[in-house]
Order: C-alpha cells, then sequence, then structure tokens
C-alpha cells in the first residue's frame, strides 16, 4: 500500500487563539519539541484561616478548586468533632452578608479571594432539646455558640436572663465563685453587652452555683436559652405583599415571620406544600387544608436574588435535617435543560446523625476548654446525658434533706463525669479521701485561691404581700427548675387550629426506640401507693398554677403599675396563704413518697409506707383558711369591675393571658384553690374504700384517712355555694371577652347552661352559628373574622314564651328542629342525634325553669347588634344576615381576637360539638397529671411527656417542672379506647385517642395509672358527649 498523503490541521495550544505568545524561558528539551501533552502543573495549594467557637484560629491548607466538604472534613478531624452535621462553616459576602460554605461546591466559587478571607465555625442547626445532643462536647461547642450569640446581641433577651447565662459560663470557665478571681475575669472577658451594668447580677448568680461542673453548667445554658423566643434565630430581611417591613427566619418547627422582635407567624413544615424562589420573591405554598378558600400561597420579597436564593437553600436544608429520615438522593442533571435550582441538602439528619453516635460510630477521646481554668475534662466514655431519666418514677425520688446545691437557685442535673461521693463531700463541705481527683473532676474555688468562699445564701422565700421584683420573681423551691423570670414570656403560639390540635415535633422530648424499654424501679405494689403518688403529681401542677398568680401575675402588675394598691392587698392577701400552704404539703408528700419507695426496695415494712398522718394534719390546717376562700369571690368580682373601670388593669390582663405561661384565662387560676378541694374530697374517699385483700396492718393509718376525709368534707360543704357561683361567674366574664356587639353579659340569676355549635337555616341555607344557653335567653353568634377567636352576635331570644318543637320529618334536615319564640322562628340542625338530643332536653328544661321561675327574669343586654325584627315568623326565619366585614368597626378588636386557640367557644365551634354546665362541673373532678409516654399513629419511637389533663384539653410538658406547655391537645369529640390489632402496638398500659384521623398513642407505667388516664378522660368525655338527666346533674 501506498502512503497516504494529504494535508492535516494542527492543533493549537491553549491561548494561540487569543494571539498570545509562547512563554518563554530555558528549556533542556531538543529544538522543536514542547512538554510531553500529560504534564500538568503542580496543584497551588492555598491556607486558609478558620475561627473557632474559642475564638482561636486555626490554618487549614487546601486546594481552591476543590470542594467545600474538602474544608469540612479537615476542620471536623482536627477537632475530633463526632456530632459535626450540626455545625458550619460560613463566611461573609461581598454584602457584608454570613453566608454558608456549601459542601458540594468549589471553595473559589463561593469565597471572594480565599487567601484574606476568614471563615467562621458556627452552630447550623439548633435542635428543640439539648437532650439531643449526645455528646459533651458538643454541648460545650454549642454553649459557645450561646456565648458569640448573646455578645453580639442575637441571642436576645431580659438583663436578669442574660446575667443568668453569664454566671453559668462563668462557672464553667473559672469553677466556684470568688469574688476577686471572678471580678478579674470580668474585666479581661466580656460575656454581654454593657457587662459593667449586670456586674452584680453575675456574681449573684455565680454565687449559688457552687458545685455545678463545667458540663452542667454548659447544660444549663443550653437549657436556658431553648427557652427564649430568639433561640437559634438568624434574621432575614424582607417585606410582605402590602410592603410592610418584616423579618424571615427558619429553625426546626418552620419559616417564622417576625415583626420587630416579635414573631407575627409561624408556619410549620407540616402546613407547607412548596418552598421556592423567583428572582427575589420568596413565595410558600400552603397544604389546602390550610389556606382553606383564602390564597394558597404567599409571597414575601428579599432584598435582591442572591439573598432569596441563600434563605431559601437554608429552609431546604433545615426542613430535610429535622423532617426526613434518610438523606435525600442527588436531583439527576437534565440533559439538555434544567428549570430550577439543583441544590439538595449533602449531610446527614438528625436521626441518621442519632443513630450513628448511639451505634458508636467514632472514638471518643478527650478535649480540652482552652480559656477555662478548671483543667481540662474528659469526654464521658458512654453516652451518659445529664437531663432526665426515662424511668417513670423520677419525679417522685427526692432527698429528704436536699443539698445546697439542688436548693439553690437554679438546680442542675448530675454530671456524668464526677463520681457521686467525691461531689456530695466537695458540695457539703466535707474532706474526701477517695483519693487523687480524675483529670476531668471538678475543682472547688478553695483549690484555685487561697481565699475560702462562704456558704451560699439561700433564696429568700416568697413572703405575703410582698413585692417582687419584675425582672426576678422566684417559684417555689419544690419546683425550681429554672426561674421563672428568666424565661420570658413570649406570645402564644397563633393560628393553631383546635380541630387539628397542635402537633408536637418528635424532638421535643425524650424519645425510646420500640425496643428500648425504660428502668423499672421497684415500686410498691399497694393501691395506697398509687393514689398518694397521683396526689404528688397533681399536687405539682396544682402549685404551678398558683404560681401563674403569685410570682408571673404579680411580677406583670408591679412592673406596669396597673392595678390599685387595696385590690392587690386584696388579692395577694388571700392566694399568698394558701401558696405557702401548698408549698409545705407538697414538700411532706415528697419525703414521704421517697421513704416510701425506698422501704420498698428494701423489703421493709414500717411507718413509712403511709399517707394518712400527712393528710389528715393538712387537712386539719385547710380549715384555718377557710377565712381565705370565701374571700375569693370577692376578689374575683373587684378585679372584673376594676377591669372594666381601668383601661390599663384590662390592657395588662389581655397581655398577660397572651403569655405562654397563662395557658387558662386568668379568672381559672383563682378558681383553682376551690376546685382543688373538691379533688382532695375524691381522692380521700379513694383511699379510704376498702381494697381488696387489704389487711389490718395500716388500721392507724385508715383511721387518719377517714377523719381527713371528715375534715375536708366540711371545708367543700362549707364553700360548695360558693364555689358554684364562682365558675358561673368565671364562664360568664369570660364569654363577655369572647362575644362582640353585646355587653352587660353577667348579670345577678344568669347561669350559662350550654354552649356549642348549631346550623341554622338563611336565605342562604344552613350557616354555622354558635349558640349559647342561658337561664333567661338564648343567644346565637357567627364567627367575628377570618383567623380571629372572637364571635359577633346575630340574635337574641328571651326564653319565656319559647316552644321548641321536634320537626326533622317536614324539613327533610337531619337532626334539625324548630324554635319558636315571640317574636321570631328560627330553624336550627345539629351535627348528630346525640346534640340534638342534648340541646333539646336542655332547651325545655330552661324553658320549664323559666315559667316556673318566681324570681323576676335578669334585664336584657345593654347593647346588641342585630335588634329582634318584628314581622311574621316565616319572615323572621329566614332573615339576611350580612357577611363577617374585616373593617370598620372590628378594627379597635383586632388587638381582642388574639386570643388561646385551645379555648372551648373556640373548639365547640371548629369541631361542631357542645358543653353544658354539668359538663364543666364534671371536668373539674376529673383532672389529672402525671407521665405518658406518646407515639403518633405513623411514628415508631416513644416520648416522654409530662402530661396535664384538665379543662377537656391535654397539656403537654417535657418535665413537671417547665413553666409553660409545649403544646396543647383539646379533646372535646375524642373517643378514647384501646388499641386495635391494626394499630401494631405490642406494649401494655396503653389507650388510644382519636379524632376522625388524628390517632394518638399514650402509655402509662403501671395498670392503676393506666386505668385512671382512662377513666378520667372518660368520664370528662362521657360527660361532654350525651344528655344528663336532672338526677345526674343533682
Amino acid at each position: 500500500m501506498g502512503e497516504l498523503e494529504g494535508t492535516y490541521r494542527v492543533l493549537q495550544t491553549p491561548g494561540a487563539r487569543l494571539g498570545t505568545t509562547t512563554p518563554a524561558g530555558v528549556s533542556t528539551l531538543e529544538p522543536g519539541l514542547g512538554p510531553p501533552a500529560g504534564a500538568a502543573r503542580p496543584a497551588t495549594r492555598t491556607q486558609l484561616r478558620v475561627q473557632l467557637l474559642d475564638d482561636s484560629v486555626e490554618v487549614f491548607d487546601v486546594e481552591p478548586k476543590c470542594d467545600g466538604q474538602v474544608l469540612l472534613t479537615q476542620v471536623w478531624k482536627r477537632l475530633n468533632l463526632i456530632e459535626c452535621d450540626y455545625f458550619g462553616l460560613e463566611f461573609q459576602n461581598v454584602q457584608s452578608c454570613w453566608i454558608w460554605l456549601e459542601p458540594m461546591k468549589p471553595i473559589i466559587r463561593q469565597v471572594r479571594r480565599p487567601k484574606n478571607a476568614v471563615l467562621r465555625l458556627a452552630v447550623k442547626f439548633f435542635p428543640p432539646d439539648p437532650g439531643q445532643l449526645q455528646e459533651e462536647y458538643t454541648r460545650y461547642l454549642f454553649a459557645l455558640q450561646l456565648k458569640r450569640d448573646l455578645l453580639e446581641e442575637r441571642l436576645t433577651c431580659t438583663d436578669t436572663t442574660a446575667a443568668l447565662l453569664a454566671s453559668h459560663l462563668l462557672q464553667a470557665e473559672v469553677g466556684d465563685y470568688d469574688e476577686a478571681l471572678d471580678r478579674e475575669h470580668l474585666r479581661a472577658r466580656e460575656y454581654v453587652p454593657r457587662q459593667e451594668r449586670a456586674l452584680h447580677r453575675i456574681l449573684a448568680f455565680h454565687r449559688e452555683l457552687a458545685g455545678q461542673t463545667p458540663a452542667e453548667s454548659d447544660f444549663q445554658v443550653l437549657e436556658i436559652a431553648r427557652k427564649l423566643d430568639m433561640y437559634g434565630i438568624r434574621f432575614h430581611s424582607a417585606s410582605d405583599r402590602e410592603g410592610a417591613k418584616i423579618k424571615l427566619a427558619v429553625s426546626h418547627t418552620g419559616v417564622l415571620v417576625f415583626q420587630s422582635s416579635t414573631r407575627i407567624n409561624t408556619f410549620n413544615w407540616s402546613r407547607l406544600r412548596k418552598l421556592s424562589f423567583k428572582r427575589k420573591r420568596f413565595l410558600i405554598k400552603l397544604h389546602p387544608e390550610v389556606h382553606g378558600p383564602y390564597q394558597d400561597t404567599l409571597e414575601f420579597v428579599l432584598g435582591s436574588r442572591d439573598e432569596c436564593k441563600n434563605f431559601w437553600k437554608i429552609c431546604v436544608e433545615h426542613h430535610t435535617f429535622f423532617r426526613l429520615f434518610d438523606q435525600p438522593k442527588p436531583k439527576a442533571k437534565a440533559v439538555l435543560f434544567s428549570r430550577g435550582s439543583s441544590f439538595r441538602y449533602s449531610g446527614r439528619t438528625q436521626k441518621q446523625l442519632a443513630d450513628y453516635v448511639k451505634d458508636g460510630g467514632m472514638k471518643r477521646v478527650p478535649y480540652e476548654r482552652r480559656h477555662s481554668k478548671t483543667r481540662m475534662s474528659l469526654r464521658a466514655l458512654k453516652v451518659d446525658l445529664p437531663r432526665q431519666s426515662l424511668s417513670f418514677s423520677e419525679g417522685v425520688r427526692t432527698p429528704v434533706t436536699p443539698s445546697p446545691t439542688a436548693a439553690s437557685f437554679c438546680s442542675a442535673p448530675a454530671s456524668p463525669l464526677a463520681p457521686l461521693g467525691l461531689r456530695d463531700s466537695q458540695v457539703g463541705g466535707g474532706s474526701s479521701e477517695t483519693g487523687p481527683p480524675a483529670p476531668g473532676a471538678w475543682r472547688p474555688a478553695a483549690e484555685r485561691s487561697s481565699v475560702v468562699a462562704a456558704q451560699p445564701p439561700q433564696p429568700p422565700a416568697l413572703q405575703p404581700h410582698q413585692g417582687l421584683s419584675a425582672e426576678s420573681p422566684l417559684p417555689s423551691p419544690s419546683t425550681q427548675r429554672s426561674p421563672p423570670g428568666l424565661s420570658p414570656l413570649g406570645p402564644a403560639a397563633q393560628g393553631l387550629s383546635p380541630l387539628l390540635g397542635p402537633v408536637l415535633s418528635d424532638a421535643a422530648g425524650a424519645r425510646m426506640d420500640n425496643r428500648e424499654e425504660p428502668r423499672r424501679k421497684c415500686v410498691p405494689a399497694d393501691e395506697a401507693y398509687f393514689i398518694a403518688k397521683e396526689i404528688l403529681a397533681t399536687e405539682r401542677t396544682y402549685l404551678k398554677d398558683l404560681e401563674v398568680i403569685t410570682v408571673w401575675f404579680r411580677s406583670a402588675v408591679v412592673k406596669a403599675d396597673a392595678m390599685p394598691a387595696d385590690l392587690m392587698t386584696l388579692l395577694f392577701s388571700n392566694i399568698d396563704p394558701i401558696y405557702e400552704f401548698h408549698r409545705g404539703f407538697l414538700r411532706e408528700v415528697e419525703q414521704r413518697l421517697a421513704l416510701w419507695e425506698e422501704s420498698s426496695s428494701t423489703q421493709a415494712t414500717g411507718s413509712h409506707q403511709r399517707i394518712g398522718d400527712i393528710l389528715l394534719r393538712n387537712m386539719l390546717q385547710l380549715k384555718a383558711l377557710t377565712g381565705h376562700f370565701q374571700q375569693l369571690h370577692e376578689v374575683l368580682t373587684e378585679l372584673e369591675a376594676a377591669s372594666r373601670r381601668l383601661r390599663r388593669l384590662e390592657a395588662l390582663r389581655r397581655d398577660f393571658e397572651l403569655q405562654k405561661v397563662c395557658y387558662l384565662p386568668l379568672n381559672a387560676f383563682l378558681l383553682k384553690p376551690l376546685q382543688r378541694l373538691r379533688h382532695y374530697r375524691l381522692l380521700l374517699r379513694r383511699l379510704c374504700a376498702p381494697g381488696p385483700g387489704d389487711p389490718g396492718p395500716h388500721s392507724q393509718d385508715r383511721a387518719d384517712l377517714h377523719d381527713a376525709l371528715q375534715a375536708i368534707t366540711e371545708v367543700t360543704s362549707t364553700l360548695q355555694h360558693s364555689l358554684v357561683q364562682l365558675e358561673n361567674l368565671q364562664r360568664l366574664t369570660e364569654l363577655q371577652r369572647d362575644l362582640v356587639g353585646i355587653e352587660s353579659l353577667v348579670a345577678p340569676g344568669r347561669e350559662l347552661i350550654r354552649e356549642g355549635c348549631l346550623h341554622k337555616l338563611t336565605r342562604k341555607g344552613l350557616q354555622q352559628r354558635m349558640f349559647f344557653l342561658f337561664s333567661d335567653m338564648l343567644l346565637y353568634t357567627s364567627r367575628d373574622a377570618a383567623g380571629s377567636s372572637l364571635f359577633r352576635m346575630r340574635g337574641l331570644l328571651p326564653l319565656r314564651g319559647m316552644l321548641v318543637e321536634d320537626q326533622a320529618s317536614e324539613w327533610s334536615v337531619p337532626h334539625s328542629f324548630t324554635i319558636y319564640a315571640a317574636q321570631k322562628t328560627i330553624m336550627v340542625a345539629a351535627s348528630t342525634q346525640l346534640e340534638k338530643a342534648k340541646w333539646l332536653h336542655d332547651l325545655n328544661t330552661a324553658i320549664d325553669a323559666a315559667k316556673t321561675g318566681s324570681t323576676p327574669a335578669p334585664a336584657p343586654p345593654a347593647r346588641m347588634l342585630c335588634p329582634l325584627p318584628r314581622g311574621s315568623p316565616d319572615e323572621a326565619s329566614l332573615e339576611p344576615e350580612p357577611e363577617d366585614e374585616a373593617g370598620g368597626a372590628q378594627g379597635s378588636m383586632v388587638g381582642m381576637g388574639q386570643r388561646r386557640a385551645n379555648t372551648t367557644v373556640l373548639v365547640c365551634w371548629c369541631r361542631h360539638t357542645s358543653v353544658s354546665r354539668a359538663d364543666h362541673s364534671a371536668a373539674v373532678e376529673n383532672q389529672l397529671s402525671g407521665y405518658l409516654l406518646r407515639k403518633f399513629k405513623n411514628s415508631s419511637g416513644w416520648q416522654k411527656l409530662w402530661v396535664v389533663f384538665t379543662n377537656f384539653c391535654l397539656f403537654f410538658y417535657k418535665t413537671h417542672q417547665d413553666d409553660h406547655p409545649l403544646a396543647s391537645l383539646p379533646l372535646l369529640g375524642y373517643r378514647v379506647s384501646l388499641p386495635g390489632d391494626t394499630d401494631g402496638i405490642q406494649k401494655e398500659h396503653v389507650f388510644k385517642l382519636q379524632f376522625k384521623s388524628h390517632v394518638y398513642f399514650f402509655r402509662a407505667d403501671s395498670k392503676y395509672t393506666f386505668g385512671r388516664w382512662m377513666e378520667v378522660i372518660q368520664r370528662a368525655s362521657a360527660s361532654a358527649g350525651r344528655a344528663r338527666t336532672p338526677e345526674e346533674e343533682a
């Protein structure tokens, strides 16, 4: 074959097409030859500086073109950080805004001028519970992050809370209180802005923390900070559709909207259907069942497209980390065209991270506290969290003689680092012969300085008529966890539907997988023990309810100076003695049950396995407080009169009832002392009832119990009439605030018999209305405005001359009946046949009572929105009813419409049910508190919560020491039953709550506790689920 001839195109070298010359230099190759094609220049490396949380700067050698994950991996390895997915690296962009370093994007495309930039290690995801952080080192870094936020004024709080946080940080760094060393340290380091003004508070709080280890201090910092509204919040400036300036933020719950520093809306992840952005517009698309007939897409405008995209990325990462179980798969790249961003979260989710740490995915090594003078702290060799145990009876075991640390202003849990005997000897001040301390052991101030610290004083006891500081109210020592004044009263969550019920996230409490079982202690099998334990649990809740008045409301009143001096004296001179009595009673019950359990665990019998002597002594003391109980009627009456007369006091009450700690109407807390007496009587009857196989050794205890029952029965008989009047007055005054267009609803002789939802026939068909049956009239209303909890009056019918007929067959409307009044005729329909029977029974009973009553009927309300029309009954039954308007007279009611989402009126409206006077009376007798394990229908783990059942509602707390509930679940309309085979529940002592598709499972620790919860919920729901006869009401 011949040679192939032709021309060949010479490949150009890089830069040749731009006209650049070949770089000159000394070459060792043959003339005309160049470097081989495969040879590449050595990669240039850049030294990046990273500022750690302790303000030290580390240098890392990386390639600029490598992804951000390379730098992140080097940082995690150098820090030996196991729970690294909670953290990230942030840097400032051209606009001086902090941006998170993306792991899957080259560094050079993110950081401008990497050689001159300083990246910063920071916490990226803030969990709602510090107990979810498995590693002590992680909690230490979180504490440093909160220290930085506090100093940069990101974590806004009251001066008292800031001083307490600074005192715990000071305790972690310098150890026990020493005034000279503390002042010297505070001069060199700054913990809070304007630290000089808070110096005396920081020192005072630090004095109370003697013996607290650095690990305990870190945990207390997290525990206090998590209750603040600005915990983990990073603001992004924006504006709404109308141009109003707002701030957006994202947390574990969802997207938050702030105005100034006040949260005005929360879009939970469960309510969101889609998050997107278009240029600088951030779009939130809601689920159809959330937005209803209103707009389904909300729009917010940010400063630029980059800011909008950055906030969208943060939302995507938070949703994936907290809500998903597994890491999402990367989106496949489009072949030709791509729409939208391909950004995805690339780390582990919170569940994956927890499983990784639980399985021991990394070897734990000691770490060093750089600025601490307490030497080195060794990380625990096993996962041991300073949090409450998952044992059910943890709340009962309290020492008989509390140590100074336990009685301090802010108690701390036991440290997993220091041995128990060593720590007790150091706190007690005695010498220890356990040998030299371990490298991570805590060293008191006596070892750091020759100055011997004085014994820390105890917190002052609350005295009657004592004016507390508005910034530092003190709770009872027996219920201390963190001072109430240190957790600011944030506004209650808005927009919670009582129909769905606020659902607590799985991360809000201690979780246990199905394979995990709580460690059960040897508890007594005697029924008297469980009843005494119920007394203890309900007494703790009751004392917290009293503190709403004696501590929280007193603090608000003193700060605002809105209550007259004589009314303030009348209120607190009667509440304070009752509060002081129950503090002592709770302390006695706690000590007796601790001894009872201890003697039971050692299989010993003695005088500790009884409760009658304590109950008898305290029930006799209650008789001496009868005068204070009788004065509560005057207190409530004068408070209502002063609220109507003084606008400042009315505004103070309205604002106070919006706070998280006031989970019930304020007047309801004033009724708690009288209602608690009836609860004592019921519990004593259970204790006095002969049990099966009950032997005779407790004959003396049984005699004491009978005497105690007789004493409390005398007190309740004396106060029974006053309690009935107060409960009716409280319901009327609460209803007065819920209604618009009517005044002077409270009148002598007027009683509320039933309230509930019915459908009224109008020209537009059946319209939902809220009806209120009083002893002299029938009132019906409609929902005032969209999202408001107020109801506007539509009509009023007097009971005299009223006739009710069941004519469902004529109207062909199910569950309907007709009401004939003197000047009006209306046709209404109930939701079920049972609801119809209840309304017919109560209406006929009230009409008969109005006919035969000898007392004159109360005067009608002073002002009505819709006057009664005159004309034929047929015309009146088909009256036109205008739609609710958003403007006009409602403009002044916007602030008043912000009420709790679990009020009885609102729950009845949403669930199409009703509640009677007898139902409220039964709910007072059926109240319960205690620890339960809760499980959702589709969740795999159980969550331990402190649950309080009162006012037809379950309130969920993390522990019994918390000041306000995490969420609430109104039970009107719910059905309680045992789990079925299809539920897949293999545990014992489990009951099921269901309303339509909403299902919850609750698990008790014993057969008795399980039976009590079933009994209490069934009685409260059964009384609201059927019509009661007059004999039952009597």
